[in-house]
């Protein structure tokens, strides 16, 4: 099979992601989460013309001219409104969100009067609707103030809040199942005996599916037997996962069994060896409505196809609209050969510059195997198929890799 282009890869990754179904849910539990629907305001806000200071309601005829002296005939608070009227001549005491009352149309602030019992002595003149909110200064009801596919921060829960929404309704979180296969993995914290390693790839991976908003589950590690790795697909279906990720075993060697053992399960795939540096032997399929992405079992090959091709399919199914990684302009921190045929995903530190674009510069050493460096890597450096050699300074596009 023809090493596939990343692009093409991706649009087959992302062609049956459809938005999962909406689920009502409390606001409390919404941070993060894509609006399903757009949210219509159910009330007014605020409510009534109200107050923005302490102070008196009172008539701008009577307070045009000052010294003027007024009687307190009421007194109005935030909820408690005043239920005469304001006539000429007279004030009522009001608080900050109190209603205006009638015939009221305009705050002096008490920093501004003198208060002798039952009148008051205005000494600085108050125009017209001075310190009045009016009703629907925020917004009217009716008004689409929240669009669906936003991502919810705690400030649009806040206008939810605001807008009489307890619920609402959002898509539900793609469920992810993370699975490890080699005869060589052994747990972190254990001693490797001869010839092993210590698994390390489902860590960045599952913190990548979690920073997208999955749920995540994590199916461990299980040896290069079909009959085990077998049943580890299956344990991920009855789990009933949207998307099942693999690491290792998607290759061509003898031992890598994955691809047996799905094909053997029905997997219907769209792709197998895309043509990107690092993650050649990146694995897609589908197999029912699971979506499978077989990762390279290599631990900075995983989390690169991770950033390239996971979470663009989780921020699909979720509902989201950015849903391809953002590139950025970028300066070359060094010289940069002439490229293959395949995409090179570079890993890179980032350095702002106050005159423009940042400097991105590679490590010197690429190697796929270097966690260190993807560790202290900033970004990725796209180089594209049979790009020119890049000097030190040209611009240049990279991926930012999440914190």
């Amino acid at each position: 099979m023809a090493l596939m282009p990343v692009a093409e890869a991706l649009a087959r990754v992302l062609e049956h992601a459809a938005p999962l179904p909406a689920q009502p849910t409390q606001l409390h539990d919404a941070h993060g989460r894509v609006l399903a629907e757009s949210l219509v305001a159910r009330r007014t806000q605020p409510p009534d013309d109200v107050s923005a200071m302490d102070g008196y309601a009172a008539r701008a005829a009577d307070v045009s001219t000052v010294p003027a002296t007024l009687k307190v005939i009421g007194e109005v608070a935030a909820g408690r409104p005043f239920a005469g009227s304001v006539t000429p001549g007279c004030a009522a005491r009001i608080f900050t969100g109190g209603v205006v009352p009638k015939g009221a149309d305009t705050i002096v602030i008490q920093e501004n009067v003198t208060r002798n019992d039952d009148s008051i002595v205005v000494n600085v003149a108050a125009p017209l609707n001075k310190h009045i909110r009016r009703a629907g200064l925020d917004f009217k009801q009716g008004d689409v103030l929240l669009a669906k596919g936003r991502i919810l921060t705690g400030r649009d829960l806040s206008l939810a809040a605001s807008m009489n929404y307890d619920s609402i309704p959002v898509h539900r979180p793609p469920r992810v199942a993370i699975l490890a296969t080699g005869d060589e993995l052994v747990m972190p914290g254990s001693e490797p005996g001869h010839g092993q390693i210590v698994y390390s790839n489902g860590y960045a991976v599952m913190a990548l599916a979690r920073s997208e908003g999955a749920a995540v589950f994590d199916l461990g590690i299980v040896p290069d037997r079909v009959e085990e790795t077998v049943a580890a697909i299956r344990r991920a279906r009855e789990l009933d996962v949207d998307i099942l990720v693999t690491t290792g075993g998607a290759s061509v060697g003898d031992y890598d069994l994955v691809q047996k053992a799905l094909a053997g399960e029905g997997l219907d795939i769209s792709f197998w060896k895309v043509a990107l540096r690092p993650g050649r032997p990146l694995m897609h399929g589908r197999l029912g409505g699971m979506q499978v992405l077989g990762l390279p079992g290599n631990p900075v090959s995983a989390f690169v196809c991770g950033v390239l091709f996971l979470s663009p399919l989780i921020r699909a199914l979720s509902g989201r609209s950015d849903v391809e990684p953002a590139t950025e302009s970028a300066r070359a921190g060094i010289d940069l050969p002439a490229n293959d045929e395949r995409t090179d995903y570079m890993r890179a530190t980032l350095r702002a510059e106050s005159d423009g674009p940042p400097v991105a510069t590679p490590f010197s050493a690429q190697d796929s195997s270097m966690m260190q460096a993807l560790a202290r890597a900033d970004c990725l450096v796209i180089r594209e198929p049979f790009a020119a050699a890049l000097r030190a300074g040209e611009a240049c596009r990279i991926v930012k890799l999440p914190l």
